[in-house]
């Protein structure tokens, strides 16, 4: 059985929660403080953050290489392309969330006002770019599910927590998040902390 060191409200874990409810397997799930870490966790990932994921003599840390395993031992659902060509796309798509939504959470969650706000506005402006993308299809990658979708979801619901507001122009977006909401999978990997995010 895989196991998930997840904390209660990290983006991250959350990525990891969503892919192991998807696969519809067995897991277990270790909330972690991360103000009070248990010392095994810096033994388990030189960064001594969560999420790590452990099965067997395999531990791996970093959530996109946690939910490319898991989709690679389980593959049904399949979440990554099976097309070479498409699953290239999708790692440089799950490359650039990284560099250009995801680097500004650390920042958010910082102390200084100026800096908070200007990572604010930086990740409302790339998701209203990507917004036109759901005015012709259903979700990332068309009318299925996968890993981008996995990807880009616990940024979108923590907005509201993250005080970004978007702008009309990303109606689409915003309606396409609800799409990812109204997943039965996607509110069972919820942690209890993650639900009061949003009204």
């Amino acid at each position: 059985m895989m196991t998930l060191y997840s904390t209660i409200t990290c983006p991250y874990s959350h990525r990891c929660r969503i892919v192991l409810h998807e696969k519809d397997m067995d897991f277990e799930v270790i909330d972690v403080d991360p103000n009070n870490k248990p010392e095994d966790l810096a033994v388990m990932s030189p960064y001594g953050k969560a999420p790590i994921l452990v099965e067997r003599d395999l531990v791996l840390y970093e959530s996109n290489i946690i939910n490319e395993y898991i989709d690679d031992r389980f593959p049904h659902p399949q979440l990554m392309p099976a097309d070479p060509v498409m699953r290239a796309r999708a790692r440089l798509l799950l490359y650039r969330f990284e560099q250009e939504l995801f680097c500004y959470i650390d920042e958010i969650e910082s102390a200084d006002a100026k800096v908070i706000e200007k990572a604010r506005v930086a990740i409302a402006e790339n998701l209203t770019l990507i917004a036109p993308i759901f005015e012709k299809q259903k979700f990332m990658l068309g009318d299925e599910f996968s890993m981008l979708d996995v990807a880009i979801a616990p940024l979108l619901w923590r907005l509201e927590h993250y005080g970004i507001k978007l702008p009309k122009q990303a109606a689409a977006l915003l309606k396409y998040s609800e799409r990812l909401f109204s997943r039965p999978l996607f509110i069972d990997a919820l942690s209890a902390s993650e639900k009061v995010m949003r009204k």
